[in-house]
């Protein structure tokens, strides 16, 4: 008991002292957070937020840490969180604006604009201070990477901390989640939404997930013009990436030969297609009609199996330099990479990770096994070298000097910018270098969540002494209703566009609304609302570049304005 009072009651003067009893504090704090974020009221969650409020609790009754190692914690927690972020982000980051991610992302482009325009209408209206208004800005659009940015930046910027934009993002980080979920309800009403119709186009992949997702389904030929083509001029003449998985021969049930680009095709045959929606109308009035065939049902020695691959040897290297086909008497018909379903087309590099689904007969299967790895034991060995490295490029990238026209200091990516670029990079051109940069998604989400726990709660703590006073005077109030503005604003305005500009789904459009704001709790309620799996694409989609583009116009906010 006497222990529990020196560090709780009787002596002030030890708090902030002895590595011990900082690790204690910060421990606890980050425990007792964990805890609160497991609460759910309606399904809805404030998550990891709860750690950025129990230590400003425990910051407001100067439970506290010593100040050097409180920085060091909070800084080194921020580079692991935003670095684990552009790791998990860089492979998609390029690839999501190709075909119907331009639309998109463009939308989520507009979003975020008309955020920033709110938020800057309030900063000459109001007068309030820009680190009040970036930390209304962070909490509004739940944007935890866009709180570490803004006081990155005006660190650097002013060399001193500003204690209101993590008290502006405590105030109104609740209602950027409930605010989004309202704005949803609205759009539905609004927009006069017919939640049949729209899931059937959800089912579909229309609005523009038909350039994203892709669609296995059957055609049997009618047309004599192909009589007799090969694969490889069928694909000239359409000009569109798609894959023959089977083959049925007319008055055949058994599906006898693996596909490739000398296969020849003859009126009567059957073809299992993988494509994207947007591809099937042209290649069924190309080739023939939609069957309706149930191939499970048919004899034959060829299966379909998704196999992992783990061997380092593989990342990079392009599916048609493997010659899978020529050695093995197998196809890969698809790849999926972080949950995306991609066309395997000869030219697209494999990475570690990928599944790849390939069709054969059991023994082409097995060859095909022993050369790509398929072994989990393998990815769970994680590849420190490239998340050190780029730590240090990082970290280097970050005290690079660069102007902006208009601001007389030279200014910084910082510990935030510099870190997300390295990673964005390193993730997207790793494997075209032969550089192993993935990790098992498990073993990236631990090092993001270790990173932010430990941010959260040093801002919390760094910050809580001045906490409710500055709420008090400020008006919390007032800031909640600019919170509210911030959220509001752009999600319904964004939502109106998507639909009527853009002709976006509705169910995608939740999912890129949510995205824009990365906000998983937005993301939970619409993946509600539907069985289809449109929003989480539409969210997937967009989120790598929603992240990038918040914590990058924080940045620049408070360069300019601050």
């Amino acid at each position: 008991m006497e222990i529990v009072e020196n560090l709780f009651k009787g002596f002030p003067e030890l708090w902030g002292g002895g590595v011990a009893h900082s690790v204690m504090i910060l421990s606890l704090v980050i425990t007792l957070g964990l805890c609160l974020g497991k609460l759910k009221v309606k399904g809805v969650s404030l998550g990891l937020a709860w750690i950025l409020f129990t230590g400003l609790v425990f910051g407001h009754f100067s439970l506290n840490l010593d100040e050097h190692l409180l920085h060091f914690l909070k800084e080194f927690g921020l580079i692991l969180f935003v670095y684990s972020i552009g790791l998990e982000v860089g492979p998609g980051f390029f690839s999501s604006f190709r075909r119907g991610g331009k639309a998109l992302n463009g939308l989520v482009a507009i979003v975020i604009a008309i955020s920033l325009v709110t938020a800057i209408a309030i900063f000459y209206i109001s007068g309030s201070p820009i680190t009040t208004i970036a930390g209304i800005l962070s909490g509004a659009v739940t944007n935890t990477p866009g709180l570490g940015a803004a006081q990155q930046a005006y660190s650097d910027l002013r060399h001193i901390d500003a204690p209101t934009i993590a008290s502006g993002y405590a105030v109104t980080y609740p209602m950027g989640v409930l605010g989004v979920i309202i704005s949803f309800i609205i759009l539905r009403f609004v927009l006069r939404i017919r939640r049949e119709e729209e899931e059937k186009d959800a089912e579909r992949g229309m609005g523009h997930l038909e350039d994203i997702t892709l669609n296995t389904f059957s055609i049997e030929i009618c047309n004599p013009a192909v009589d007799g083509a090969t694969v490889k001029h069928v694909h000239d003449l359409l000009k569109r990436d798609f894959m023959i998985s089977r083959i049925m021969r007319q008055n055949q049930n058994i599906k006898h030969e693996v596909v490739n680009g000398h296969t020849e095709l003859h009126v009567g045959d059957t073809l299992l297609i993988v494509a994207r929606p947007a591809d099937q109308d042209p290649i069924c009035a190309l080739m023939g009609k939609i069957s309706d065939i149930d191939w499970n049902e048919q004899n034959s020695e060829l299966i379909s199996r998704r196999i992992l691959i783990t061997r380092s040897s593989i990342n990079g290297k392009t599916i048609g330099q493997l010659k899978i086909r020529s050695q093995f008497g197998a196809n890969i018909t698809r790849v999926n990479r972080s949950g995306v379903d991609l066309v395997a087309t000869s030219h697209l590099k494999l990475q570690m990770g990928d599944r790849v689904t390939v069709v054969g007969d059991e023994l082409s299967i097995s060859h095909v096994e022993n050369m790509m790895g398929n072994s989990l034991k393998r990815l769970n060995d994680p590849n420190l070298i490239p998340i050190f490295l780029g730590i240090v490029l990082g970290c280097f990238l970050a005290n690079v000097p660069f102007f902006i026209p208009g601001i007389p200091e030279r200014l910084r990516l910082g510990l935030t910018g510099g870190p997300l670029i390295i990673a964005i990079l390193m993730g997207y051109f790793g494997p075209k270098y032969n550089l192993v940069t993935y990790n098992t998604i498990s073993a990236n989400l631990m090092l993001r969540r270790f990173g932010l726990c430990i941010f959260l709660a040093g801002v919390g703590l760094g910050t809580g002494h001045d906490f409710v006073q500055t709420v008090v005077s400020e008006s919390g109030l007032i800031w909640i209703l600019y919170g509210l503005a911030i959220t509001m604003i752009p999600i319904l305005l964004g939502g109106i566009i998507g639909r009527y500009v853009f002709h976006i789904n509705y169910f995608t459009l939740m999912g890129v609304l949510a995205g824009a704001n990365t906000n998983p709790p937005a993301l939970a309620y619409a993946n509600e609302m539907t069985p289809s799996d449109t929003p989480s694409v539409g969210y997937s989609t967009v989120y790598p570049f929603a992240m990038f583009l918040r914590i990058v116009t924080i940045q620049i906010l408070i360069f300019v304005f601050g």
